[in-house]
């Protein structure tokens, strides 16, 4: 197919697509979807090989949230069953992220709900970061904490914070459709600033709330040229007391081509595959390490994700290898620049990277991303193994419909942070 060969040609070469390549890939029918993901996966393997970068999440406040994302079990007027407490102990959270690094992650992602950090909370997490770090030598940590305010970004990154994730979640124009209490101007300014701190930024969607295709290619090239260097994809689980309790739109096919859409735009970017994979991919999940370098294992914020030991042997069986703690996730040229720019890795050939630059204002933590994995609800989602579900396997069930709700597909996290269950990792 021409336009793949194409894309392919322009992935290597770290070169944009156009609107309407992004856009045709997003149409392209499922007899073509193997043809795809082969496609993807020659540009995924140029930059990354065949390695699978492991996070782990870390909730360190759950629930009761005052924004209003209506993708978030942990929103304001939210009715989800979920765990809710108050801060972790720096402690409690060292020891929960000590599950996730012997479970082979190499970046701990620390999530708080709310609509951004007080300084205290800053000093909080510092300390958090600092216990961590104590107890696993070489471990990154990415912080999820919402909107920042001047300076809380640069105290971050002083207190030994790696990263910083915030997800733009979906197009500017559809932004005020899913959230009124902050814009997505604001969300911008807390990616730019994480960037002129000098932390490497972290920044990705939420699919499935009911966009349209345009939707999400604005919003994959918005990050291509906010030029994060981790873009999460999240799929939207919709939890029962949520106002998209009812948007089942995915189906493992679409799941995959909006991943290789992100792949070909973002081609040397770290592309993680964040909250609701179980749920929306179910067994085609091994197809889609071919477009993604990078996962969470175990649980997410609030929901669950499949037995960690089911994830490694996933990775193993489909021919990918766990990356090891000394091994660079991001591409020499990308890790370079980012060494020598202050966390900005530019995407060369094509991508304008905006380091520091100033476009609005940002908005809460989220849940999945550092994904929804971390940052950025992803729909609400939230990853730990002992549970009510046994074994850990999460419900999958024949296709949803849209149009209902389906609390039987969604695991509730009754383990691990913020409870005396063991974590799944």
């Amino acid at each position: 197919m021409d336009l793949l060969n194409t894309l392919v040609d322009k992935g290597l070469r770290r070169e944009l697509p156009t609107r309407e390549e992004a856009l045709a890939v997003l149409a392209t029918s499922d007899d073509e979807l193997l043809d795809v993901v082969a496609a993807a996966g020659k540009v995924r393997r140029q930059w990354f090989g065949r390695r699978v970068k492991l996070n782990y999440l870390v909730n360190l406040k759950s629930g009761l949230c005052p924004e209003d994302c209506s993708y978030c079990s942990q929103r304001l007027g939210s009715k989800a069953e979920i765990l809710k407490y108050t801060w972790l102990k720096p402690e409690e959270a060292s020891q929960a992220a000590a599950a996730g690094v012997a479970g082979g992650a190499k970046r701990v992602c620390l999530v708080a709900s709310g609509r951004g950090p007080t300084d205290r909370d800053v000093d909080r997490v510092g300390k958090t970061i600092e216990a961590i770090k104590e107890q696993n030598e070489g471990i990154e940590v990415c912080a999820c904490l919402g909107l920042l305010s001047d300076g809380q970004a640069e105290r971050l990154k002083d207190a030994g914070a790696d990263a910083y994730n915030h997800n733009l979640n979906t197009s500017e124009a559809t932004y005020g459709q899913i959230t009124k209490t902050h814009t997505y101007a604001d969300r911008v300014d807390t990616v730019q600033k994480a960037h002129a701190a000098g932390l490497s930024a972290c920044s990705g969607l939420i699919a499935g709330m009911g966009e349209s295709d345009e939707d999400l290619v604005d919003v994959v090239y918005s990050l291509r040229e906010l030029d994060p260097d981790s873009v999460p994809v999240n799929f939207l689980i919709p939890f029962e007391g949520t106002p998209l309790a009812k948007e089942w739109n995915l189906t493992p096919q679409r799941a995959l081509r909006i991943l290789a859409m992100v792949r070909f735009v973002c081609p040397d970017a770290e592309v993680r595959l964040a909250g609701g994979r179980e749920v929306h991919l179910r067994t085609m999940q091994p197809l889609a390490l071919h477009l993604v370098n990078s996962i969470f294992l175990g649980d997410y914020l609030t929901s669950e994700g499949q037995a960690g030991q089911a994830d490694l042997d996933m990775i193993a069986d489909a021919g990918f290898e766990v990356e090891g703690a000394g091994t660079s996730t991001l591409p020499a040229h990308r890790s370079d620049a980012a060494a020598g720019a202050g966390g900005c890795g530019s995407h060369g050939g094509g991508g304008g990277s905006v380091c520091g630059g100033s476009a609005g204002s940002a908005g809460s933590a989220d849940e999945a991303g550092c994904g929804s994995a971390c940052g950025g609800c992803s729909g609400s989602s939230g990853r730990s193994e002992h549970s009510e579900h046994s074994e850990h396997e999460v419900p999958v069930p024949a296709q949803a419909d849209a149009g209902e709700v389906r609390p039987e597909l969604v695991a509730v996290r009754r383990r691990g942070a913020g409870t005396d269950l063991a974590p799944n990792a």
